[in-house]
């Protein structure tokens, strides 16, 4: 239970960041936002505030900020005998469209459509009570809304509120502000843990930071700021270096080579044998030097960041040359597992996960692939190449493939993921 609350709490945060910044961008835009949703499937709780619809929906496993006239927006088409109730003002304008059967409006009339234009004309008509032998037509004010036939009250989508009614620009901004907010919530993340693990990891660097009481190394004579220059006579310019070089003589003897301030001596040790992954490594007991200033704390958020984005593109750059290799993507399965491993090591390690995996799922809408943040962004880009953008038809034809492609992408990973972590 521990895990699943902690797993809902990572991946929702993730999830309202990135499409916090599809949300504010839009607004800024001036384009209507007309639902804004955590979780996805059957709606629980519903809330307006000015013109967006908030809504927390069942399944904790995504979320999304519904623009008016994307693809993704239901359309409010009232065919041709829908039965709705409207809510009139004093001007006998139409504020209230209620197409829901879980939804009673105490002052709705009763209406059968006949015929409604929500986007331009504003428009609606049909018949008043079940007097059929007159077709009454009525405005619709702009900020009318309509209650979907869940009984989710949204506004309507006039066209000049619509995503594809601002500039090409601002339309690239908004699809790009997902990626962005997750790149940021990634590097203060780790800013954070920076400064609750006290510094910074200086595996750059072959000087000692810590040494473990009654380990090898206090035996030997090791002291925190020695530097070991050389392990059996092999230069060791950095810390992984050393370990790396120690790891492979468990129960060994080893020579090092060492720098204590101005003398320089060779230390002979034994390290301790023990299992790391199934296999036996040597260790003495020393821990990497750690960087406690303000800068470096401050900077590791950047330079790790960093680190996780080159990391990624060589694994898909070599995927390029060598083929797909499933085992380098991880779905939900994966995510709960490391959540899993996370919960049991503290506060710091769950923030670092929450961190890495938000980079990670930035990274992965990064790729021009329709559906995803980076294909709606190529997209653009070839409108702006074109003047023009693509034949709805076309697009949607282009997002649907796209879309099927991830669909079985995610299956085919959560599958592999399943036999990895609960099948060996």
């Amino acid at each position: 239970m521990e895990t699943l609350i902690v797993f809902i709490l990572i991946f929702g945060a993730i999830v309202i960041v990135h499409e916090f910044g599809h949300f504010y961008f839009a607004k800024r835009a001036g384009v209507l936002v007309r639902e804004f949703s955590i979780g996805m499937g059957p709606k629980l709780l519903a809330k307006r505030y000015h013109e967006t619809t908030y809504t927390l929906r069942l399944l904790p496993l995504g979320g999304y900020v519904r623009m008016a006239g994307l693809q993704d927006d239901e359309e409010d088409e009232l065919k041709a005998g829908t039965p709705v109730s409207l809510t009139l003002n004093d001007k006998q304008q139409v504020t209230r469209i209620n197409a829901s059967q879980k939804v009673l409006l105490n002052d709705g009339i009763p209406f059968e459509v006949a015929n409604s234009d929500l986007q331009e004309a504003l428009v609606i008509s049909g018949y008043e009570n079940g007097d059929d032998s007159q077709l009454k037509q009525y405005h619709v004010v702009h900020d009318a809304t309509i209650i979907e036939k869940d009984g989710t009250e949204v506004q309507i989508a006039p066209v000049d509120v619509q995503f594809q009614s601002v500039s090409i620009f601002k339309r690239m901004l908004i699809n790009i502000a997902g990626v962005m907010n997750n790149f940021i919530l990634g590097i203060l993340t780790f800013i954070l843990v920076a400064f609750l693990a006290g510094g910074v990891a200086r595996s750059d660097s072959n000087q000692i930071g810590t040494i473990q009481a009654n380990s090898v190394a206090q035996q030997a004579g090791l002291k925190s700021g020695d530097r070991i220059t050389a392990v059996n006579g092999q230069k060791t310019a950095d810390f992984i270096a050393i370990a790396q070089a120690i790891n492979q003589h468990p129960k060994q003897k080893v020579n090092l080579t060492v720098s204590q301030g101005d003398a320089q001596k060779k230390i002979a040790v034994t390290p301790k044998a023990t299992t790391n992954n199934g296999k036996k490594i040597g260790v003495i007991g020393i821990g990497v030097k750690m960087d406690q200033s303000f800068k470096a704390k401050i900077a590791h958020g950047f330079t790790y960041t960093w680190q996780i984005f080159s990391a990624t593109l060589k694994v898909l750059g070599g995927m390029l040359v060598h083929g797909f290799d499933i085992n380098n993507f991880g779905g939900p399965v994966a995510m709960y597992s490391l959540t899993s491993q996370a919960t049991k090591m503290g506060a710091s390690t769950i923030l670092n996960l929450m961190g890495l995996l938000s980079i990670s799922i930035a990274i992965m809408n990064l790729l021009p692939i329709p559906a995803l943040d980076g294909g709606k962004l190529l997209l653009n880009i070839l409108e702006a190449i074109r003047h023009k953008p693509l034949a709805p038809e076309k697009e949607g034809m282009i997002t649907l493939v796209g879309f099927a492609l991830m669909l079985l992408l995610l299956v085919a990973v959560t599958w592999n993921d399943f036999q990895r972590f609960f099948m060996r």
